[in-house]
């Protein structure tokens, strides 16, 4: 008998679903760590929570169980402290939560106490690991506060997520505001919001003890009107453009201190930001919507949690070793459509 057909026999006995296709016993951590996960996956769904021990059935030959083990191990975070600025927004939020199935302890930073809280939550009911710590992403003492009580609570932080910023109607052109009437303030405020705030203050801060020490991954959160201006959103795009350049010029500043700096690209994403642009208000989709569905390929808009892989990869020192001032898109095709 085939010695699939006899794993999944004796898997069967076990009263699972699937076998388990690892060479041996090993022991799983309590934590909500992606290796956990991914075991899980591969032996049942059916247990619906990640037990202490599994007994692990041989079903492929040594070399290849070795290859899932490191495989696994490529993606775990359990020896990091992830920052997420930001993590009280959808998009941030997703990626705080995902580098916390990872292993990563999970500093959840942002203005609202109220997300922030609810964010953590999340976290520890998947048994994960986190707090939350206030702060404002344009306040460079409001960011050494945080950092000093992060790196008390949780340890020295070794992975950044920049995900503050958005857009803001007041730099937005319209039918009723024209791009020669956006007020100078306005401007200012919306660019400073994603450039200053969402990539200059955050790496001023926490940058150096990653050089310090010398290693850390910094994860910037671009946009696909950072390398095609969106209408409407000028002050935004301008802004977005400027992380791709700030961040690689940090990727060869800090590239021989073994800090790597890189961006995610998100397609487009429903949230606060930009649901007005998006969606009427009986929650149709808007003539713009229509026109982003239309030009990307996958044909839809993206799911938040679809971020977490990109995110994970870039934290992740072993998996991205050598990977520094690059953007990974996350964005349906939607900078690979022409005509």
């Amino acid at each position: 008998m085939p010695r699939t057909s006899t794993a999944r026999m004796e898997a069967k006995a076990r009263g699972l679903d699937e076998p388990v296709w690892f060479i041996a016993e090993r022991k799983i951590s309590s934590r909500n760590s992606l290796i956990s996960m991914i075991v899980l996956d591969i032996s049942c769904a059916s247990l619906g929570m990640v037990p202490t021990k599994l007994t692990l059935v041989c079903a492929l030959t040594p070399r290849a169980n070795t290859v899932i083990v490191k495989v696994c191990m490529m993606f775990d975070l359990s020896e990091d402290v992830a920052v997420v600025i930001g993590a009280t927004g959808v998009l941030g939020g997703a990626m705080a939560e995902g580098l916390a199935q990872a292993g990563a302890k999970v500093a959840v930073v942002g203005r609202d106490a109220v997300r922030g809280e609810a964010c953590v939550q999340r976290i520890r009911q998947a048994k994960g690991e986190a707090r939350f710590f206030p702060a404002d992403a344009l306040s460079r003492d409001s960011l050494l506060e945080a950092g000093q009580q992060i790196e008390s609570a949780l340890g020295p932080p070794s992975v950044l997520v920049n995900a503050a910023g958005g857009n803001d109607p007041k730099a937005t052109v319209t039918d009723q505001l024209k791009f020669e009437q956006i007020a100078l303030e306005n401007w200012r405020a919306n660019f400073d919001l994603n450039l200053a705030g969402g990539v200059l203050l955050p790496c001023q801060v926490f940058g150096p003890g990653m050089v310090a020490r010398g290693s850390g991954s910094i994860i910037n959160v671009a946009s696909v009107s950072a390398h095609v201006p969106l209408s409407r959103v000028a002050a935004y795009s301008a802004a977005k453009a400027a992380v791709l350049s700030l961040t690689q010029f940090l990727a060869r500043e800090w590239a021989p201190r073994n800090v790597r700096v890189n961006t995610i690209t998100p397609g487009f994403f429903p949230s606060e930001q930009n649901r007005r642009l998006l969606f009427n208000q009986d929650g149709s989709p808007t003539p713009r919507a229509n026109s982003i569905l239309t030009h990307t390929p996958m044909g839809r808009f993206g799911k938040a949690e679809e971020l977490i892989g990109a995110a994970i990869f870039l934290a992740s020192a072993r998996a991205s070793s050598f990977v520094t001032g690059s953007d990974v898109r996350v964005d349906g095709g939607f900078l690979s459509q022409t005509i």
